[in-house]
This record gives structure tokens, C-alpha cells and sequence, in this order.
């Protein structure tokens, strides 16, 4: 059954679905887990790990961005920007469902977003699953990866979600799951979320979300809050991280930046899945989920 809160479209009211299942076991953990999609997909993204987790006696919400999904899209580009993602997603999470003590799964931009709210407000959340993903600051180069998609997206037409989660996976996708992922997106102007989100990362100093998301790592560096990276052994498009002048940093792991910055990533047992691309959750599903309940179950 679908979900929905509003959020504040400046002053125009937005509705923003998201998926509530409630534990299946006969003893519920008692735990919440908010599952953060990023681009350009949506809650059809956790269709294989919500079950599972479900199971094992959590609660699980995931929201579709607003842009995504089953929740509203505005027609406009420009009524999309970083800061008004972070607040539609405090409102729904804190304000309208009134969420604490969360386990914060977040994938992509869920991470972009989330970790901002994680730093602005430590006290909602129990514990982070990150999964290829990063908080970018404008501060790094993000590399020809991500320069060679930002300018597909904005060129590409139509622009076809089905086949952008396909290329980041390590196998095919069937017709009928790319065509879930197309269904948010009938035409271009249902699209523009999806074509402003590459727009939003900040790629240098000067950017809109930069001094925020600095602001945000300083916060971060202080965090004892228990943080898990779980990314895939094919990782794409994340940049080169901290320092690009370290050779030690290698692309190859764009979450030793969370791991070594982050105090409650110290000493955590951080995985690397295999045989997964970009979107884990397509390729090895199951075992995401079982990585977010071992985790759980370690730190209760």
C-alpha cells in the first residue's frame, strides 16, 4: 500500500511516497531502518533487501526523493536543489513520521543527503550503512568517470533510467525491471529531477553546497556513531578520495575516506562486495541485506 507525507514545495505542498514495511518475524528487533536511494533510481531499488530485513524483525522505510519514484515532480529544473532535497527529506523523516534512533542505509545520493543529515542532526541516528557513495565538498576532482555522466545527462534524449541502473551493474537487466525504473519518468517533463541531481554535486569551491557540505564533514570528523561501508568491488564514478596527491588513495577505494575519517568507522567490519556494480542492490541484493542485519545485530 503506498505512503505518503507532504513536504514544503515553497509554498506549494509536495507529496513524497515511501515504502513502510513492518517486521515479518514473530519477534520484531524493534530497529528502523531508513534505505536512501540516489540517482536515478527509487524504493523499486530495494525491492530484494527490504523482504530480508523485514524478516529479521526491522522496520524499513524508503522514501522516493522528491523528483523520483511514486512522490511528486516538479516540471521545473530549477525547483531542485541540494539544500531543498535535505530539507523535503528532514521533513518527512523527523517532522512528518517523527523517526529516531534510525539505521541510516544510504546508496548514491541517498548519501549525499543523508550524510548531511546525519551531521546536522547525530542524535536521530543509531547507526550508517554507506555504500558507494561519498560527501563531496567540491574540495577534489571527481574524476573523468563522473564528468563523462554529468554530461550524458544533460545531452542524452530521452533519457532512460532503465539503461543508466543497467550499465551499472555487473549483468543484464530484464526488460520488465528496466522498464520499473523507467516508469517514474513517462517524458521529459517528468525527468527533470533526474537530470538536475548530476548538476547539484558540487565539483569546486565555488559551489552552492560546498561550504554546507564542508560544514558537514567537520561534524562528521567528530562522530562516534557507529558507520559501516559496504561498496561493491566495481564501483564507478566516485573520485579519487582525499587527497589526490596521496597515491595511497586509490580509486579503488573511494570508501577509505570514510574509514579512516569518520571515528565511529574505526575498527567497524567494513566489507567489499563482490561481484557488484554500482547498484549492489541489483547485483547482490541478499547478501546487502544480510551485511545491514549482521551489522545491526553487532551493534544493538
Amino acid at each position: 500500500m503506498p505512503h505518503y507525507v507532504h513536504v514544503d514545495g515553497t509554498g506549494i505542498p509536495l507529496r513524497m511516497h515511501y515504502v513502510d514495511e513492518r517486521p515479518t518475524a514473530t519477534q520484531p528487533s524493534g530497529e528502523t531502518i531508513v534505505l536512501l536511494h540516489g540517482e536515478p533510481s527509487w524504493s523499486y531499488l530495494y525491492r530484494h533487501v527490504i523482504p530480508l530485513l523485514a524478516a529479521a524483525g526491522h522496520r524499513c522505510i524508503a522514501p522516493d526523493l522528491i523528483g523520483f519514484g511514486r512522490s511528486d515532480k516538479p516540471a521545473s529544473g530549477f525547483a531542485y536543489t541540494y539544500q531543498r532535497h535535505v530539507d523535503w527529506l528532514r521533513e518527512a523523516l523527523f517532522d512528518q513520521l517523527e523517526l529516531h534512533d534510525m539505521t541510516m542505509v544510504c546508496h548514491d545520493w541517498g548519501g549525499l543527503i543523508g550524510l548531511r543529515l546525519l551531521a546536522e542532526h547525530p542524535d536521530r541516528f543509531r547507526r550508517v550503512v554507506a555504500s558507494n557513495t561519498y560527501l563531496p565538498t567540491g574540495d577534489q576532482d571527481v574524476g573523468r568517470a563522473f564528468h563523462a555522466w554529468l554530461q550524458y545527462s544533460q545531452r542524452v534524449n530521452p533519457f532512460d533510467a532503465g539503461t543508466v541502473v543497467e550499465a551499472g551493474t555487473t549483468g543484464d537487466l530484464s526488460a520488465a525491471v528496466k522498464a520499473g525504473y523507467n516508469a517514474p519518468f513517462p517524458d521529459e517533463a517528468y525527468q527533470q529531477g533526474a537530470r538536475q541531481f548530476p548538476l547539484l554535486v558540487p565539483i569546486t569551491a565555488y559551489d552552492d553546497a560546498t561550504a554546507a557540505n564542508r560544514a558537514a564533514w567537520a561534524v562528521l570528523q567528530t562522530l562516534s556513531t557507529p558507520f559501516l561501508c559496504a561498496f561493491s568491488d566495481h564501483v564507478i564514478l566516485l573520485p579519487q578520495a582525499p587527497n589526490t596527491d596521496d597515491p595511497s588513495y586509490a580509486v579503488s577505494e573511494p570508501d577509505k575516506w570514510f574509514r579512516e575519517r569518520i571515528p565511529g568507522a574505526h575498527g567497524q567490519p567494513h566489507t567489499t562486495i563482490a561481484n557488484a556494480g554500482h547498484f549492489v542492490q541489483e547485483d547482490q541484493g541478499p547478501a546487502f541485506a544480510a551485511i545491514i542485519n549482521s551489522f545491526i545485530e553487532s551493534t544493538q
